[in-house]
């Protein structure tokens, strides 16, 4: 029962009873981009801020760290190269070739860098677009008519083309390129390395890098594990 006084009563609302929604209602406070009964002040992140910045290797070659994705080639595949010089690009290596070309959109072609020097014998490097810039602007930045420069630029800059993959992840490459490493047709060997990756005749590899990593295994003890290599590099 209520007794009447002279002041006017309003009938409290049992809900809003509660402290956290004020009498004139939460209507007004909810955010359409939040959701229904979602106030302002309650309003929460469906994902932290940037979770998908984890340490560690993703599915798709990417090293990812604190705030930063460095691209990364890792694996080994064996594909067809045709009589064009036409050859498929793995999924993964595409992936970061695109992650490593600026100019890169939904839908457009990567651009890549095919490294074919002097000094490289039997086999082809490719480059991310950034990764090779970086070595470029290292090149310049050594001291004009030095000897390291002229030769460093003859062999990196002076041999290198630009490549790009098509809409079916293929990459043409040219018929000089090719025979430098004997590979006219038959089975191509893709090999990550990190910031490149490298392109054999599977022949060739299989004869020459396959042989002496199996070699280099034979002469060290059962069990022995590859990685300590790190640690002694770090002086532990």
């Amino acid at each position: 029962s209520r007794f009447h006084t002279g002041t006017r009563l309003t009938a409290r609302h049992p809900v809003r009873e509660r402290a956290d929604i004020p009498p004139g209602g939460a209507r007004g406070r909810i955010s359409p981009a939040t959701g229904r009964g979602r106030r302002f002040e309650q309003w929460q992140q469906l994902k932290p801020p940037f979770s998908h910045l984890t340490h560690g290797f993703s599915g798709d070659g990417r090293e990812r760290g604190r705030g930063t994705v460095v691209p990364s080639f890792t694996g080994e595949y064996t594909q067809r190269v045709d009589g064009k010089g036409r050859m498929s690009i793995p999924a993964d290596f595409r992936r970061v070739l695109e992650l490593g070309d600026p100019t890169w959109s939904d839908g457009n072609a990567p651009k890549l860098k095919v490294l074919y020097g002097d000094h490289l014998d039997q086999v082809l490097h490719v480059y991310t677009m950034t990764a090779f810039d970086d070595i470029a602007q290292s090149i310049l930045a050594l001291p004009r008519g030095s000897q390291d420069r002229r030769h460093l630029q003859r062999l990196i800059l002076g041999q290198s083309l630009t490549g790009e993959v098509d809409k079916d992840g293929r990459c043409v490459i040219p018929i000089k390129q090719r025979e430098k490493i004997g590979l006219t047709d038959g089975d191509v060997f893709f090999s990550g390395a990190g910031e490149y990756f490298e392109i054999w005749k599977s022949e060739t590899f299989v004869q020459t890098e396959g042989r002496a990593t199996d070699d280099w295994l034979k002469n060290k003890p059962q069990g022995y594990d590859p990685l300590v290599l790190l640690d002694q590099s770090k002086g532990t």
